[in-house]
């Protein structure tokens, strides 16, 4: 217990419970009107919530370099959930997406798990890589591949916000190790070739495009979204609209309590808010980083940094969509959605 960062225990603490609060806000009438119960969404984050508590002081206890151990298999088993969950009849379809395994009412990402498994195995390869890690062939190119496997199979799904995450952690993860910037520069320039063929062959993914440039021309349509989170987000003012007082949960914005529930908060707590979200999202970077710089061994180094990259990296394409700094696509805020 001693060597809890009681700094990130207490924010990860505060976030959540800010975030069991706003679900009940953001979903209240939609859950009333869906399931006669406007405490639904509430009790399901509260129970996750706890669990998540309980697992959180479990897995604390265990010594982090078991998963140097077992990095390979960690993976192997994150790529066969990838390929099972597109089989039909074992993956079910969630929102366009076949991106789960159904449990009754519950679900299970394995795409989530695969973000994880990768940043392990990827700590384990860089920590042993170091010294040709400049020879892209032998050192870049094979952890590339299995990312861009990994990134292939979840865009099967299709799940692209998830694929973004996963990849960019990787790149993350490599410029720290420190491979020469000329790598950057051109995979930048085959990644922006590969997003615009990912647009061309899915006619939506265009469509999202179009309603970033300009909402209004499809108000009803592509652009519906967005229109109604900027409704939300620009009354809030300074101090908000009141807790319970948003009003664009009322069946404007659609499904409130996930993807935009920043939105709400915006509304209902202002400028403020929404500040004081990011500030301690701020403070998990911060005492993230904190962390990485003092392990004492390369693969702890890379693990800390490659987790801490992946929460901070996907708070920041969530809030950017929100306030329509980037097409809409399906970024969950951690600790809120």
């Amino acid at each position: 217990m001693k060597k809890l960062d009681k700094i990130l225990l207490f924010t990860v603490i505060i976030l959540s419970l800010f975030g069991i609060i706003m679900i009940y806000s953001a979903s209240s009438i939609w859950a009333d009107y869906k399931f006669n119960d406007s405490f639904h969404y509430l009790k399901y984050q509260a129970i996750f919530f706890l669990i998540g508590i309980i697992l959180m002081f479990i897995i604390s206890r265990v010594n982090y370099r078991i998963y140097y151990k077992y990095a390979n298999k960690i993976l192997l088993v994150c790529l066969i959930l990838l390929i099972l969950v597109l089989i039909p009849g074992i993956g079910s379809i969630r929102n366009g997406s076949r991106s789960w395994f159904g449990i009754g009412p519950l679900g299970i990402q394995p795409s989530e798990a695969a973000k994880l498994g990768l940043i392990i195995f990827t700590s384990k390869y860089l920590s042993n890589s170091s010294s040709f890690l400049k020879k892209y062939l032998k050192g870049v190119f094979p952890i590339l591949g299995i990312t861009l496997l990994f990134f292939a199979l979840i865009m099967l799904q299709p799940d692209l916000g998830t694929g973004v995450i996963l990849v960019m952690s990787i790149i993350a993860l490599l410029f720290i190790a420190g491979v020469n910037m000329k790598f950057f520069f051109i995979g930048g320039m085959i990644g922006l070739v590969g997003i615009i063929i990912l647009i061309i062959i899915a006619p939506y993914r265009l469509d999202r495009i179009t309603s970033f440039i300009d909402p209004w021309s499809d108000e009803l349509g592509t652009g519906f979204q967005i229109i109604q989170s900027l409704y939300a987000v620009g009354p809030g003012g300074l101090l908000g609209m009141g807790f319970l007082k948003s009003i664009q949960k009322h069946f404007y914005l659609p499904e409130p309590q996930t993807d935009f529930i920043f939105s709400i908060i915006a509304e209902e707590f202002g400028v403020a808010g929404a500040f004081i979200v990011v500030g301690l999202f701020g403070i998990i970077l911060y005492r993230g980083i904190k962390i990485a710089l003092n392990c004492k061994d390369n693969f702890g180094k890379y693990l800390a940094f490659g987790m801490m990259f992946q929460i901070i990296f996907q708070a920041i394409m969530n809030l950017m969509v929100v306030v329509g700094l980037i097409p809409v696509t399906g970024y969950a805020l951690l600790l809120y959605s």
